[in-house]
Protein backbone atom coordinates (compact mmCIF):
# COMPACT_ATOMS: atom_id res chain seq x y z
CA UNK A 1 0.00 0.00 0.00
CA UNK A 2 1.13 3.58 -0.60
CA UNK A 3 1.06 6.30 2.08
CA UNK A 4 1.92 9.96 2.40
CA UNK A 5 3.64 10.82 5.66
CA UNK A 6 2.92 14.17 7.27
CA UNK A 7 5.73 16.35 8.57
CA UNK A 8 5.27 15.20 12.17
CA UNK A 9 5.57 11.51 11.27
CA UNK A 10 8.78 12.04 9.28
CA UNK A 11 10.17 14.15 12.14
CA UNK A 12 9.55 11.20 14.48
CA UNK A 13 11.33 8.87 12.05
CA UNK A 14 14.35 11.13 11.51
CA UNK A 15 14.82 12.73 14.92
CA UNK A 16 13.37 10.37 17.55
CA UNK A 17 15.25 7.25 18.53
CA UNK A 18 12.13 5.77 20.17
CA UNK A 19 9.64 5.83 17.31
CA UNK A 20 7.32 3.52 19.23
CA UNK A 21 6.85 6.25 21.86
CA UNK A 22 5.37 8.55 19.21
CA UNK A 23 3.39 6.12 17.06
CA UNK A 24 0.39 4.04 17.95
CA UNK A 25 0.37 0.32 17.19
CA UNK A 26 -1.49 0.70 13.88
CA UNK A 27 0.92 3.32 12.53
CA UNK A 28 3.98 1.42 13.78
CA UNK A 29 2.70 -1.66 11.95
CA UNK A 30 2.22 0.36 8.75
CA UNK A 31 5.69 1.91 9.03
CA UNK A 32 7.38 -1.43 9.68
CA UNK A 33 5.69 -3.25 6.79
CA UNK A 34 8.35 -3.47 4.08
CA UNK A 35 5.71 -3.91 1.39
CA UNK A 36 4.37 -0.39 1.98
CA UNK A 37 5.62 2.55 -0.07
CA UNK A 38 6.04 5.92 1.62
CA UNK A 39 5.99 9.43 0.19
CA UNK A 40 6.52 12.86 1.64
CA UNK A 41 5.27 16.01 -0.01
CA UNK A 42 7.87 18.59 -1.02
CA UNK A 43 5.78 20.95 1.13
CA UNK A 44 6.44 18.78 4.20
CA UNK A 45 10.15 18.65 3.35
CA UNK A 46 10.17 22.45 3.24
CA UNK A 47 8.58 22.44 6.70
CA UNK A 48 11.27 20.05 8.01
CA UNK A 49 14.04 22.25 6.63
CA UNK A 50 12.50 25.33 8.25
CA UNK A 51 12.09 23.54 11.59
CA UNK A 52 15.70 22.35 11.39
CA UNK A 53 17.00 25.82 10.47
CA UNK A 54 14.97 27.40 13.28
CA UNK A 55 16.47 24.96 15.80
CA UNK A 56 13.15 23.27 16.56
CA UNK A 57 14.47 19.92 15.33
CA UNK A 58 17.87 19.12 16.79
CA UNK A 59 20.27 16.37 15.90
CA UNK A 60 23.95 15.64 16.22
CA UNK A 61 23.67 13.35 13.18
CA UNK A 62 22.64 15.98 10.66
CA UNK A 63 25.10 18.79 9.99
CA UNK A 64 22.89 20.73 7.60
CA UNK A 65 19.38 20.63 6.13
CA UNK A 66 20.87 18.98 3.03
CA UNK A 67 21.55 15.90 5.17
CA UNK A 68 17.79 15.53 5.64
CA UNK A 69 17.33 14.80 1.92
CA UNK A 70 19.86 11.98 2.05
CA UNK A 71 18.38 10.44 5.20
CA UNK A 72 14.81 10.65 3.89
CA UNK A 73 15.97 8.56 0.93
CA UNK A 74 17.80 6.11 3.18
CA UNK A 75 14.52 5.45 4.97
CA UNK A 76 12.95 4.67 1.61
CA UNK A 77 10.70 7.72 1.63
CA UNK A 78 10.21 9.29 -1.79
CA UNK A 79 9.84 13.06 -2.03
CA UNK A 80 6.88 13.95 -4.27
CA UNK A 81 6.82 17.42 -5.81
CA UNK A 82 3.77 19.62 -5.43
CA UNK A 83 2.45 19.86 -9.00
CA UNK A 84 -0.37 21.43 -11.01
CA UNK A 85 -2.97 18.78 -10.08
CA UNK A 86 -2.14 19.39 -6.41
CA UNK A 87 -2.59 23.14 -6.79
CA UNK A 88 -5.98 22.49 -8.38
CA UNK A 89 -7.02 20.24 -5.46
CA UNK A 90 -5.73 22.88 -3.03
CA UNK A 91 -7.83 25.55 -4.76
CA UNK A 92 -10.96 23.41 -4.29
CA UNK A 93 -10.30 22.48 -0.66
CA UNK A 94 -12.78 23.98 1.79
CA UNK A 95 -10.76 24.74 4.90
CA UNK A 96 -12.12 24.20 8.36
CA UNK A 97 -12.77 27.42 10.26
CA UNK A 98 -10.34 26.58 13.07
CA UNK A 99 -7.62 25.19 10.80
CA UNK A 100 -5.65 27.93 9.05
CA UNK A 101 -2.30 26.23 8.29
CA UNK A 102 -1.71 26.52 4.51
CA UNK A 103 1.08 23.91 4.63
CA UNK A 104 -1.36 21.37 6.07
CA UNK A 105 -3.90 22.27 3.41
CA UNK A 106 -1.36 21.76 0.62
CA UNK A 107 -0.18 18.43 2.05
CA UNK A 108 -3.78 17.21 2.34
CA UNK A 109 -4.62 18.45 -1.18
CA UNK A 110 -1.69 16.49 -2.55
CA UNK A 111 -2.84 13.31 -0.80
CA UNK A 112 -6.42 13.87 -2.02
CA UNK A 113 -5.34 14.50 -5.63
CA UNK A 114 -3.09 11.43 -5.64
CA UNK A 115 -5.72 9.31 -3.83
CA UNK A 116 -3.12 8.15 -1.30
CA UNK A 117 -3.83 7.88 2.45
CA UNK A 118 -2.06 10.43 4.66
CA UNK A 119 -0.66 9.46 8.05
CA UNK A 120 -0.55 12.28 10.61
CA UNK A 121 -0.85 13.04 14.30
CA UNK A 122 -2.90 16.15 13.51
CA UNK A 123 -6.50 15.58 14.66
CA UNK A 124 -7.79 18.37 12.43
CA UNK A 125 -7.06 16.33 9.31
CA UNK A 126 -10.11 14.22 10.14
CA UNK A 127 -12.25 17.24 9.21
CA UNK A 128 -11.24 16.75 5.56
CA UNK A 129 -12.29 13.14 5.09
CA UNK A 130 -15.62 14.25 3.56
CA UNK A 131 -13.56 16.06 0.91
CA UNK A 132 -11.78 12.87 -0.12
CA UNK A 133 -8.87 12.70 2.31
CA UNK A 134 -8.01 9.13 3.26
CA UNK A 135 -6.62 9.72 6.72
CA UNK A 136 -4.75 7.45 9.11
CA UNK A 137 -4.64 9.10 12.52
CA UNK A 138 -1.58 8.48 14.67
CA UNK A 139 -2.85 8.60 18.24
CA UNK A 140 0.09 9.53 20.43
Amino acid sequence: MRYYLDTNIVAFILFDKNLEDNCDRNVCNILSDYENIFYISSIAVRELVKLYNDGELKSTEYRSPKDLFHVIGEFGIEIKSFAKQHVMAYAQLHTAEDHKDPNDHMIMAQAIADKIPLISSDKKFKLYEKQGLKFVFNKR
